[in-house]
């Protein structure tokens, strides 16, 4: 019985240290939203004037994912020591945030859906889709790189 005991205790502490790493990594998704919007308004104001639009969007998709994972490599091995299941549902986590967030700023300025699913068509030289998967991913791999998992 003792056992038994032991182990819901431990399973119930890997839930509950689990809940606190994916509730810690939400601070960190949020960090990340004002270098996108940085990001953004360097490729309308910089890079886009420079090289043209059809250049200035993936290396502004480029640049994000850097500064993804520059942030992420950063805050991801303080927030704790999760198992791989941690860190793929963070990166769905972080990814159905992004895209929730997108979608929300883009209905809020009165862009319409069909408007705002023209960034995920890299047929057009715009590389938001990849950003979204390499959010998704990130988690993981961040927790790959630094051992964590």
């Amino acid at each position: 019985m003792l056992i038994i005991e032991k182990q819901v205790t431990m399973k119930t502490s890997v839930k509950n240290n689990e809940q606190k790493i994916l509730l810690k990594s939400i601070f960190i998704w949020i960090l990340i939203i004002p270098l996108a919007i940085l990001n953004g308004a360097f490729r309308d104001y910089i890079t886009t004037p420079l090289i043209g639009d059809f250049l200035s969007r993936p290396l502004s998709g480029i640049i994000l994912c850097i500064l993804i994972f520059i942030v992420s490599i950063w805050l991801i091995p303080r927030i704790g020591r999760g198992s791989c299941g941690t860190y793929i549902k963070m990166g769905i986590m972080w990814l159905a945030l992004t895209i929730l967030f997108e979608f929300g700023m883009g209905f809020s300025t009165g862009k319409t859906f069909l408007e705002m699913l023209k960034a995920y068509d890299i047929t057009s030289n715009n590389w938001w889709l990849i950003v979204v998967i390499f959010t998704g991913f990130t988690p993981y791999l961040v927790a790959k790189i630094k051992q964590i998992i």
